[in-house]
């Protein structure tokens, strides 16, 4: 290990191997086909439209882990760009 790898922030090659693992196991042990997680984006997006104004080419859903006391639980983490909110009806 170098003296300026101290000073990085850029993550090794393990470290983003063992994330990449860690997202494949959530992904595994929600049983969530891409299928289905693209049809549940689709969802959000469609009830998110109603009251707000999306950008829809920087829209981003996955699934991740929480760090809970009892273990790691598969959680769904939704970045949505909003533009505007729509006015009421």
């Amino acid at each position: 290990m170098s003296l300026f790898s101290l000073f990085s922030n850029k993550p090794s090659s393990k470290e983003v191997a063992n994330e990449r693992l860690k997202l494949i196991l959530i992904h595994d042990r929600a049983d969530l086909s891409p299928e289905l997680l693209d049809l549940i984006k689709g969802e959000i997006m469609n009830v998110i439209n109603k009251y707000a104004e999306i950008d829809n080419s920087d829209v981003e859903v996955k699934l991740t882990r929480t760090s809970l006391e009892e273990g790691n639980s598969p959680a769904l983490v939704a970045n949505i760009p909003i533009k505007k909110m729509k006015a009421r009806r």
